[in-house]
């Protein structure tokens, strides 16, 4: 099937619908006539046109780009038509924001890298990104994903600016090294479908700062220099603040904000009386969650340290729980360090959404303390206990570790807002809270799935299978975890493939 007769064929599936062959100003009025099915359908069949269309955009793009090169100056393609730069000949042409023609540009420039497009049309620039036996940078597997249709052009960009360029390792031979960012590359292809953009993008970061922990260091460090506060006053006299964290900074604010605010914004359930009181107050109160926020950093400053936590945030101790795997431990085997003596390795939030270098997690553990979870070769938890109807505060710990939020698909809520779902039914007399038979879900999935008839099904230590209700024709869906600790247990397949190994 060529390129064009996609598109036809994606025409044809939205022609079956009569209702939408109207003129323009009555479209929503033969939108609303479709029956909920078919606008399903509909919707299917326009994002697949969208697809096409998108593929089509980034590889004019490229094409643009590859011929508007400072070389060409005034001679080229951009620039004959009276624009600056491809990016901001894309821009107008499309009327998209400025961030997104960037996004189109650099998307089509990747396709075109490698590929001899100075004078070629779309269809060779296409032909060149998919081939099968074509040797390219080591993000190659994105452009063939996305002239599939496997990957959207957000997910290839939020892929290339997560991952990064491969460093040069003194002493590593090059090739090596893009052997492990083509490898992470198609593994976050093929997680690709079942995350949001946002997932995608941190899921990147997180691997991109295991395989090369000595730029996660340097990465750090520029984000902690880069922190800033300052205020200003506009015209009508109002005062303004602009903060810039730095990333630790950011993951412990996240965590007051949690705290203080997460019944309004679908926390867990299963709560003690005085948080269930605490938590229906706060539903009751008439401000807004940006002036309740306002309020508590405001409250916060004011009680400095001396008040006690809850008196400020409420029952949740704020704080920034971070997640590494010990290499080895403090029996005999030294944890590795740099020159600098800063250790070599990296931690996460409990989301996964941050990562923190070996100096950070350093200092960490000699300001509080840390907790051992025990997993095995695959991740699961081990040495936790069982035979009680709700989740250890331990065993929540180690759900958050292991599954890193919500497992539902496309969901975003971070541990502090999930619940522990008992995939078997639990009973009294008889029941087991054993955590390889809990996942956690947040509040909204988990009213979704018993209230829907979905089911989650787990053969042993295997994948967590969301299973749809009966009489719907949904395959089942293999739940996978948000958790950046799942990039430990499944690497890249090469020896030595953290690169200060």
């Amino acid at each position: 099937m060529t390129f064009l007769g996609d598109l036809r064929d994606g025409v044809d599936r939205l022609a079956q619908f009569a209702e939408l062959d109207c003129e323009v100003a009555a479209l929503m009025s033969g939108a609303g006539a479709l029956s909920d099915d078919s606008v399903r359908e509909a919707f299917d069949a326009v994002a697949g046109l969208s697809r096409q269309v998108q593929k089509l955009e980034v590889v004019l793009a490229g094409v643009i780009a590859r011929r508007s090169t400072r070389a060409a100056g005034h001679a080229g393609l951009a620039q004959t038509g009276g624009f600056r730069t491809p990016v901001q000949m894309v821009q107008e042409i499309t009327g998209v924001p400025r961030g997104e023609a960037i996004r189109v540009v650099k998307v089509g420039e990747a396709l075109a890298e490698g590929a001899d497009v100075g004078g070629a049309g779309p269809a060779e620039l296409v032909e060149a990104a998919v081939a099968a036996d074509a040797v390219g940078p080591w993000h190659q597997p994105l452009s063939a994903a996305l002239m599939s249709g496997a990957i959207t052009r957000a997910q290839v960009d939020v892929i290339r600016r997560g991952l990064g360029e491969p460093p040069t390792i003194e002493g590593r031979d090059d090739s090596d090294v893009i052997d492990v960012w083509r490898i992470a590359a198609q593994q976050l292809i093929d997680e690709a479908p079942g995350c949001t953009v946002e997932d995608l993008g941190a899921s990147a970061r997180a691997v991109r700062d295991a395989i090369d922990p000595v730029g996660a260091e340097a990465r750090w460090a520029e984000h902690y220099a880069a922190r800033s506060f300052r205020m200003r006053v506009d015209a009508d006299g109002r005062t303004h603040g602009h903060i810039v964290f730095d990333d630790l900074g950011a993951a412990w604010w996240q965590s007051v904000m949690d705290a203080a605010l997460r019944p309004r914004r679908g926390g867990p359930r299963f709560v003690s009386e005085d948080e269930l009181k605490a938590a229906a107050s706060l539903a009751d109160d008439p401000r807004t969650n940006e002036q309740l926020a306002y309020d508590l950093m405001l409250d916060m400053f004011r009680a400095g340290t001396t008040a006690e936590a809850k008196d400020v945030f409420g029952t949740r101790q704020a704080g920034v729980r971070m997640i590494t795997i010990r290499d080895r431990d403090e029996s005999g085997t030294p944890l590795r360090r740099d020159a600098f003596g800063r250790l070599l390795a990296v931690a996460h939030s409990e989301d996964g959404a941050l990562t923190f270098p070996g100096s950070v997690l350093d200092r960490t553990l000699c300001e509080t303390g840390f907790i051992d979870v025990t997993l095995d070769a695959c991740g699961n938890p081990l040495d936790v206990g069982r035979e009680h109807r709700l989740f250890t505060p331990p065993q929540r710990i180690a759900l958050a570790a292991r599954d890193g939020g919500c497992m539902w698909p496309g969901c975003d809520r971070p541990p502090a807002y999930c619940e522990a779902h008992h995939i078997d039914e639990w009973v009294a007399d008889e029941g087991r809270t054993d955590i390889d038979r809990g996942i956690l879900l947040c509040t909204y999935h988990h009213v979704h799935l018993h209230f829907a008839g979905f089911r989650i099904v787990r053969d042993g230590l295997g994948a967590f299978i969301l299973v749809p209700p009966p009489g719907e024709s949904a395959a089942p869906v293999e739940l996978r975890s948000k958790s950046p600790l799942r990039w430990l247990f499944d690497p890249p397949p090469r020896v030595g493939w953290r690169l200060a190994a």
